[in-house]
This record gives structure tokens, C-alpha cells and sequence, in this order.
């Protein structure tokens, strides 16, 4: 099965759409429709952009990517109408955080927009998180003490820049230095930047024109690592402190 076939399919179906329903809304027909989910023929370049257009996703992503481990349509467009790949879920419809691993932070930024890139970061379930779309980032250098290097940033996806709450932290990920974690302000008479601020004072804030910004991530908690050695910081250290904490808490509520 290709995933173009595969996708609209699915895709309606999240919608809640029968197939007549779905061509009327397109304008075509219900054998078309059929036609193309069943895949005895592949839909031409217009239709493609009919597709792109309704659900509001690339075309290559249409054509290219599986995206039936999807939960809803709510795709989201930030920066230059780039699509973040949905959160993926477990056989429980749980949602599962993505872990980034130390190692291979500095790749995020050319990946963080693959599907194929995300989907093999290792997961993690954190019953305890608010709603919404999280990661796990690792923390670097000592610019934000007390959060100290090794440690990891658990944050929720932010979709619009001016939900942002001035003042507060979050993983930023931009264009020219991928990702960094800072306090984030909004300055005063300044509708283009933002102004990206350190708690350790050495280091001078600066400014970052809102444009550059690629993604954004409001701080949830912090896992703190240090009383590990480094050897022995690894990704599997950091999985068991999650899964530590989630018997931990399961605990206290049934105090």
C-alpha cells in the first residue's frame, strides 16, 4: 500500500467523513475517491493540491510519509508554514514524549521537521504532563544554573509565538542557533524580536528576530542528572529516572 492511499483514507477518517461527504467537499465523486483509497489509480497532480489544500498539509508529506499513526488532523503551521508531525501515540492512544538525546541535539535542527527523523527518537509515556505536545531536550553548558549540563527539559510545543508569556523559559530552536534554552522576554515597543536572556549572568542576553524562530517550547519540568557520573549519563539512565518517577508519583496519589 502506498501512502498516498493509505493517507487519504485515514485522513478522511479522522475526519469523520463518509466518502460521499469527502467528494463532495473536493468536488469530485465517490469512485474517485474509492478509487484512489483502494489504490486502482493514483490521484494527478491536481487533485494533489486539492488534498494539500483541505487538510492543509504539504504535498511531498501526502505523497511520502505514513501518517496513520496520527490521533487527529490539528497539523500546525509556525514559521515559514512548516508542518509539525503529530505526536505520536502508543497501541493505548497515550501520547509519548521524544526523547533528544545529547548526542544528537545538533541534528535536531536539520531533522526536527522529518517524520522519519522523529519517529526514531526513543519514547517515553509522563502521565503526570499537562496536555499537549512534549519533548525532552538535553540541557548544555551552564548558562541557565541552576539546571546544570546533562540535565533535560521536558517542554510543551508552543503553536503561536504570541501565546508566549514573557518572562518564563523555553527551548528555542532557530535558524542560526538551533537549539538553546532561555528566558524568553517580549521587549517593550518591539513587535519583531525577542529578547532570549541567560539566569547565569556571565552570559549577555541578545536579540532574536522573531522570523528566525523555527519552534518554540514553554518549560514543564526539569530532570535533574548530576548525581550521575558522566559515563554513566546515558539515554537509559534517563528512561529509568522517568519511569522511577512515574511509580513515584502513582504512589502519592494513593496515599
Amino acid at each position: 500500500m502506498k501512502p498516498i492511499q493509505a493517507n487519504i483514507k485515514h485522513l478522511r477518517s479522522l475526519k469523520k467523513l463518509s466518502q460521499e461527504r469527502f467528494a463532495d467537499d473536493l468536488g469530485w465523486t465517490r469512485s474517485v475517491v474509492g478509487s484512489y483509497e483502494e489504490g486502482r489509480s493514483e490521484p494527478p497532480i491536481e487533485r494533489l493540491i486539492d488534498l494539500s489544500n483541505y487538510f492543509d498539509i504539504p504535498i511531498d508529506i501526502l505523497v511520502r510519509k505514513d501518517l496513520r499513526k496520527a490521533k487527529d488532523t490539528s497539523f500546525i503551521e509556525v514559521g515559514n508554514k512548516r508542518v509539525l508531525f503529530p505526536v505520536t501515540v502508543n497501541e493505548d492512544n497515550e501520547d509519548l514524549i521524544e526523547i533528544i538525546p545529547a548526542k544528537a541535539s545538533a541534528g535536531y535542527l536539520s531533522g526536527y521537521d522529518d517524520p522519519e527523523y522523529i519517529e526514531q527518537l526513543q519514547k517515553i509515556k509522563l502521565p503526570f504532563l499537562p496536555t499537549g505536545t512534549h519533548r525532552a531536550f538535553p540541557i548544555k553548558g551552564d548558562s541557565m544554573l541552576p539546571v546544570k549540563p546533562g540535565s533535560f527539559v521536558v517542554a510543551k510545543f508552543i503553536e503561536d509565538i504570541n501565546d508566549l508569556k514573557s518572562g518564563k523559559t523555553y527551548v528555542v530552536l532557530t535558524k542560526d542557533d538551533g537549539l538553546v534554552y532561555k528566558r524568553v522576554y517580549v521587549p517593550e515597543g518591539d513587535v519583531v524580536n525577542l529578547l532570549l536572556s541567560s539566569d547565569n549572568k556571565a552570559y549577555k542576553p541578545y536579540l532574536v528576530s522573531k522570523e528566525n524562530i523555527l519552534e518554540l517550547w514553554e518549560f514543564t519540568c526539569c530532570i535533574n542528572t548530576q548525581e550521575y557520573d558522566e559515563k554513566e549519563l546515558k539515554l537509559s539512565s534517563i528512561m529509568t529516572m522517568f519511569q522511577e518517577l512515574k511509580v513515584e508519583l502513582e504512589a502519592v496519589k494513593q496515599m
